[in-house]
């Protein structure tokens, strides 16, 4: 199943697949998903469509805020 929001996407993430979602987990693949000459975003893209590419760095994105939010307290 594709996740079609970030809740979702989320429990996907860290529930599913076990992986957490740390700051570095979060801006490694932010950098990826980002630039669209590398090989697996590329691939990514053709798999799944560029809607879903905004998507994910969307999530990522809002992954990485209340990350930043839960540090700051």
């Amino acid at each position: 199943m594709i996740p079609k929001d970030y809740l979702s996407w989320r429990q996907c993430i860290e529930q599913q697949c076990g992986i957490p979602l740390t700051s570095a987990f979060v801006a490694s693949r932010l950098a990826i998903y980002r630039d669209p000459n590398l090989p697996e975003t590329q691939r990514f893209r053709t798999r799944y469509g560029q809607g879903h590419v905004d998507a994910i760095i969307r999530w990522f994105e809002q992954a990485q805020r209340e990350l930043a939010d839960t540090s700051e307290t």
